[in-house]
């Protein structure tokens, strides 16, 4: 009887290992369970879905300062999720929590370590600091590595834009009024983009302390 079982086990376990088929459909079958069962949980859990207290989402201006942070690509060297470490913390400030990214789509969490963290960037520095920063970063920071963007001083913000911006934001859930959407275009109108992203820059982080 033993033998027999064994056979036949011994020739389950060969037919996988000789299958690229099945073997290729049983890997993405663990990976699809495994995946699930960490993830669903986090759906169903108030610390990851309900904002913390005092989260506003942003301005019209912040909101505009964020899409070109995104669209320069900022977020290949600067994460903005400080871990639980507390080297991290140190440098850094109190550890990222999901309920601060409830209205960010997509959210910039990440480990890169290209540039410091800038979760908690919001009011370290002045405006003027970040004004020069991105104009030339090495005037303040003379081992710096990163490009200079002078162009946002030139380049205005799309005004007409920021209200479809918000109202598509509103329909994935981030509570924006009528109001906050009919006054967008004139929140950012004449502003510059390296007003808009040194706003998005200086909320950082700020709710929670």
């Amino acid at each position: 009887m033993s033998n027999t079982t064994h056979t036949e086990a011994g020739f389950s376990h060969e037919k996988v290992e000789t299958s690229n088929f099945l073997m290729i459909v049983l890997i993405l079958l663990v990976i699809a369970v495994g995946g699930l069962v960490e993830i669903v949980p986090l759906f169903f859990q108030k610390t990851t879905t309900q904002p913390i207290e005092g989260l506003k989402p942003y301005t019209a201006l912040q909101l505009a300062g964020r899409d070109i942070y995104q669209r320069e690509g900022c977020y290949n060297c600067h994460s903005q999720m400080i871990r639980p470490f507390r080297a991290e913390t140190l440098r850094y400030g109190h550890y990222s929590v999901a309920g601060e990214f409830v209205y960010d789509h997509p959210f910039q969490w990440g480990s890169k370590r290209t540039g410091p963290d800038l979760h908690r960037v919001g009011g370290k520095y002045s405006d003027e600091w970040h004004r020069i920063h991105l104009n030339n970063p090495r005037d303040v920071v003379p081992e710096s590595n990163m490009p200079s963007y002078p162009w946002l001083e030139k380049n205005t913000v799309d005004a007409a834009d920021m209200a479809p911006r918000m109202r598509a934001l509103r329909s994935v859930g981030v509570p924006y009024s009528d109001a906050e959407i009919a006054a967008a275009a004139d929140a950012v109108k004449g502003k510059t983009e390296m007003e808009a992203i040194v706003a998005y820059l200086q909320g950082m982080g700020r709710t929670l302390k």
